[in-house]
């Protein structure tokens, strides 16, 4: 079963064409999980007219929960043995699951390549991977990693690990987190084939080093010796 994951927060620009290009590569006993941090725009509304019963709606009890909290709440309800991470405003790439699956049966978690575009979905980048460098391996991510989080696919045991999530987001975003668990504990894969359209516009936040940081290097030393203890102090999970 695979499970994908999507935070949604005022997206109803691009959530149909996001919608349309992921169920038409899902089985009848997959899932879509949204969670939502209370939009207030018709994002809702839109994905509920798809009337599609694979899709599973949840609805952040507090406003404005943020990014990382709003993915955590999907991923907590999630019941698939594969997790799929998905933007709200992106497209996939009519082979993304097939791709992905047969990659996961070689490994436990997988990163694809991406091609970046513009809001109309002109390209802007043909490969991420290339543009930014991207390798595997945990010291090459550790630092600052290129990874996007919404090409990130993986079994569910590195779920099991990476959740819950570390307490201060500030210092320790979802798809970095997930990155480096699986980087230091699991058998990772990239996919050097982009899979999907990932949309840049004003609306959307940075990600996969595809922007300068805005902290200094104190703050970024702070950040990373805050996950190197963190991924001591989950090890024992990955003895279960």
């Amino acid at each position: 079963m695979i499970s994908v994951c999507m935070a949604t927060y005022n997206g109803e620009k691009y959530i149909n064409a996001q919608f349309e290009s992921i169920l038409s590569q899902l089985g009848p006993g997959d899932e879509v999980i949204v969670s939502d941090d209370n939009s207030s725009d018709k994002t809702i509304e839109n994905i509920r007219k798809l009337q599609d019963p694979r899709i599973r709606i949840f609805m952040n009890e507090v406003t404005n929960r943020g990014y990382t909290r709003n993915f955590e709440n999907a991923l907590r309800h999630s019941k698939g043995d594969y997790i799929f991470l998905c933007d709200q405003d992106d497209v996939w790439h009519e082979n993304k699951v097939t791709v992905t699956m047969a990659a996961l049966q070689l490994c436990d978690f997988s990163v694809s390549d991406a091609r970046v575009v513009d809001e109309n979905l002109s390209p802007i980048i043909v490969s991420h991977f290339m543009h930014s460098g991207v390798q595997k391996g945990f010291a090459e991510n550790f630092l600052k990693t290129r990874y996007i989080g919404a090409c990130m696919a993986f079994r569910r045991k590195v779920l099991d690990v990476a959740l819950p999530f570390p307490a201060n987001s500030q210092l320790c975003a979802h798809d970095y987190w997930i990155a480096i668990v699986a980087e230091c504990y699991f058998n990772v894969q990239l996919i050097q084939e982009p899979l999907v359209d990932y949309r840049r516009h004003q609306s959307n936040a940075s990600s996969g080093g595809l922007t300068k940081s805005q902290f200094s290097p104190l703050h970024r030393l702070i950040k990373r010796i805050y996950c190197a203890l963190l991924l001591i102090y989950i090890y024992p999970r990955t003895r279960k």
